[in-house]
């Protein structure tokens, strides 16, 4: 990603600064031809210090209270190439699938088993996903060669992944609006999102993870309720997860699970 996200914020932070030790929302700073995206947790306990880490993926800078948003994007300057460094580290986890018949790749939380079956032709000339009880039957047009049909299976399964993302999400948002959509009809996009299962825009467009599709249903639930409190709190403040909780009492324990969860994905 080479430029600044439409939903960037301009604002000055003094007004819209958020409660002390509270992170804001998400800011961007181009450098070197790369975004990164930040986010700024100010406390009045930290007097001079300024402290980058990476949390979960995501930068986070530690600042005293004052910090304005230009001083704190000339630390984040200061520190790209840093930042670069650990979040271009190869990510441990699985191994990547070789799409065989007999592996297994999770759907809604359970394991499902791969069924490789060559056909003479499928109607879209491609490989096409179904599934078959416990079985995920990917049917591969006879005469590809093993290079290409990993490359078009992996293709297929992430649109497959994805239309089930679409309408498990769709599903989660028309029973949660009610009471976390402020009255408004969101526009969602389902994205291949490789460090974060979600995301709300300062205009308040949702992005989910296709990924979604393949946790359990808890916890794409509270994904999406996540996202729809940032509707009303554009950050991660007290009263952001006062809000969470107040719909999702366990929210803890799934965020907990959430992360459990990403590190045994399989990459596709």
């Amino acid at each position: 990603m080479n430029s600044v996200p439409e939903h960037a914020l301009t604002a000055s932070s003094a007004a819209r600064r958020p409660p002390d030790g509270a992170e804001g929302p998400p800011r961007y700073v181009v450098v070197d031809g790369r975004t990164i995206e930040y986010r700024i947790r100010r406390s009045r306990a930290r007097r001079k210090t300024y402290q980058v880490s990476i949390v979960g993926g995501q930068v986070l800078l530690a600042a005293p209270y004052r910090t304005t948003n230009r001083q704190a994007e000339e630390m984040v300057r200061q520190k790209a190439r840093w930042i670069f460094s650990k979040l271009d580290l190869p990510e441990s986890g699985p191994e990547a699938p070789r799409f065989l018949s007999g592996e297994l790749l999770p759907y809604q939380g359970r394991n499902l088993t791969l069924w490789v079956q060559g056909v003479a032709l499928t109607n879209s000339g491609d490989p096409e996903v179904s599934l078959e009880r416990r079985k995920l039957r990917i049917a591969v047009p006879l005469g590809m060669d093993g290079e290409t049909q990993q490359q078009e299976i992996s293709r297929a399964l992430a649109a497959w992944y994805g239309q089930r993302a679409q309408e498990q999400i769709g599903a989660e948002m028309t029973r949660w609006l009610p009471f976390l959509g402020k009255g408004l009809s969101p526009p969602v996009h389902i994205r291949n999102q490789r460090r974060r299962w979600g995301s709300c825009s300062s205009k308040g467009v949702l992005r989910f993870n296709w990924r979604l599709a393949m946790l359990e249903p808890d916890l794409l639930e509270y994904v999406v309720v996540h996202e729809l409190c940032h509707l009303t709190h554009m950050n991660h403040s007290r009263d952001f997860w006062g809000l969470v909780g107040e719909h999702l009492p366990d929210y803890k324990e799934r965020r907990k699970l959430l992360k459990e969860r990403e590190a045994t994905l399989p990459p596709l």
